[in-house]
């Protein structure tokens, strides 16, 4: 008998269909994987599983967990499941956990609300789960905050919370998304072996291929609603059969078609850059400590060319970008643009800072949701001395939009009326909008379906040619920096230990470092 079966489920909101007829199994120690894109279905056929549905939702069918009937309980009988039976791992940890509470404080309330234990020892339970998750109390204590930790250790503190009560069924949804490689690699060794030591199922939603790949037993494939394909792992990459599965796998895996035009002048030179920054003092008359987050970075980046930025977080990428735009001041070294210092005395240079733009990872968070797009995409104005007027500012905005594959019309619509890629269509477009020559990616496509990336790197790819554009791509997602950039450079604890042509330093990586990071990026199995 499977342990969560579901069976002809289907999913009304208001007049909209979200599920029809979906089935799907989990047994005890399996990992099932459900991937799709944005709307498929994937996170709303988990969330009927634990019944957290959003007011007015109508669920038919049949979803049976450890024997329990999910969709004919009453309220208070799934909230004694909840945590106890099935446990769940949310996308981004940073708003799965509570900010203002430890961390010890939030493990234990799992157990105390479930179980009649006495607030010691759930604390003690707490220390457990918190170890089985790799956080040791000797350096992570229970009275830690979440801001203390980095976005890895906040997501095993969500894990400890899933897995406190060891619960028959694990459902993770995105849980690697915003990780880079290393971490990523590392969060999903430990799920593979929470599941191997507890013995129960895994439910694992994701629109990364190459991590359900890496991690499934069985893959179910979701389109508008569906289930299209299935099939174990990983003989389903070689017997796929359904049009929307090859497309999704293809894209996965999607070169654009570049055709760089460098020149050998450099238009962005970084020269022995040093930033450091002051930490608090441990004690009252102790001297603050000192930490250096930008270690003598030197690099040249050449007109048209597009060049990769990776490393681990925390190994100075942002920094490093931020002093670029002339956001940070370096204690030492220059940047120059196309021979322009990014700083002058203590203050950016608004003459150079006008020729940089910056695509954020997130588009809805780097947009105010109040203004509608024509005053979103004009905000880079106010680095112009004589910013466009009246037809002049309505002939910029629509250029801007069309160049992006938006219609001119799109200005008068708020943010939210848009999907995740059209989202970071405009935010391409706010960059554009006062013809930068260089434009700084970071993490530009990090957060979008497989088929939503290959368009938005086609368009760069386009883009690129059409404007002589530059750009500096930094990504922890290594198979996108691969297929878009001429020049890769690694950086490790504020350093770059290794730089060269991309293909060269993926094939044949000379740091260990280098050698890290690729060996723990997974692998999408070859399409048949």
């Amino acid at each position: 008998m499977s342990l969560l079966s579901i069976e002809g489920l289907s999913l009304e909101i208001g007049r909209h269909t979200i599920l029809r007829d979906v089935s799907l199994s989990v047994d005890p120690g399996q990992i099932v994987g459900v991937i799709g894109e944005s709307g498929s279905g994937k996170s709303m056929t988990a969330f009927s599983v634990m019944q957290l549905l959003p007011d007015g939702a109508r669920a038919h069918g049949s979803v049976m967990l450890s024997g329990h009937d999910m969709l004919a309980l009453p309220e208070a009988q799934l909230c004694r499941l909840r945590g106890n039976e099935v446990g769940m791992v949310f996308q981004e940890p940073m708003t799965a956990l509570n900010p203002i509470r430890t961390i010890g404080d939030q493990v234990a309330e799992t157990i105390l609300i479930h179980e009649r234990a006495s607030k010691s020892e759930a604390m003690m339970r707490a220390r457990e789960a918190l170890n089985r998750v790799e956080l040791p109390e000797d350096r992570f204590p229970l009275t830690r905050y979440p801001h203390e930790l980095s976005g890895g250790q906040r997501q095993r503190v969500v894990i400890a919370m899933a897995i406190a009560l060891r619960p028959s069924l694990l459902i993770a949804d995105e849980p690697t998304t915003a990780l880079d490689v290393t971490t990523q690699a590392q969060i999903l060794d430990l799920l593979k072996r929470l599941v191997r030591e507890d013995g129960m199922g895994m439910l694992m939603i994701s629109h990364d291929l190459a991590v359900v790949a890496d991690m499934a037993d069985e893959i179910v494939i979701m389109r508008h609603g569906e289930v299209v394909e299935r099939g174990t792992c990983p003989a389903i990459f070689g017997q796929l059969r359904h049009p929307y599965s090859i497309s999704l796998l293809e894209a996965s895996t999607h070169a654009p078609d570049r055709q760089a035009h460098t020149e050998e002048a450099p238009l962005l030179r970084v020269r022995d850059v040093v930033r450091t920054y002051t930490l608090p003092r441990n004690t009252l008359f102790g001297a603050p400590g000192r930490v250096e987050a930008v270690r003598g970075v030197s690099f040249d980046l050449k007109r048209g060319e597009s060049l990769g930025l990776v490393g681990e977080s925390g190994c100075g990428k942002s920094t490093l970008t931020r002093a670029i735009l002339g956001l940070e001041e370096v204690q030492d070294g220059e940047i120059l643009l196309d021979g322009e210092p990014v700083f002058t005395g203590h203050a950016p240079n608004r003459a150079v800072r006008r020729r940089m733009q910056v695509v954020f990872q997130d588009p809805y968070g780097s947009f105010n949701p109040r203004h509608r797009v024509d005053r979103l995409i004009c905000e880079p104005f106010h680095l112009l001395d004589a910013p466009p007027r009246g037809e002049a500012r309505d002939a910029a905005i629509a250029e801007a939009l069309t160049s992006v594959g938006l219609a001119a019309s799109d200005r008068y619509k708020f943010i939210h009326e848009f999907s995740g890629g059209q989202r970071q269509r405009i935010a391409i477009a706010r960059a554009l909008i006062i013809k930068p020559e260089l434009i700084l990616l970071d993490e530009a496509v990090s957060a979008l379906d497989v088929q939503v990336r290959a368009q938005i790197l086609d368009l760069l790819a386009d883009l690129g040619r059409r404007f002589g554009l530059s750009y500096l791509f930094i990504s922890h997602d290594l198979s996108v920096v691969r297929v878009i950039t001429d020049r890769c450079l690694v950086m490790k604890a504020g350093e770059i230990v290794e730089q060269g042509p991309t293909e060269r330093v993926f094939s044949d990586p000379q740091h260990p470092y280098t050698r890290q990071l690729i060996a723990a990026a997974p692998d999408l199995p070859e399409i048949a």
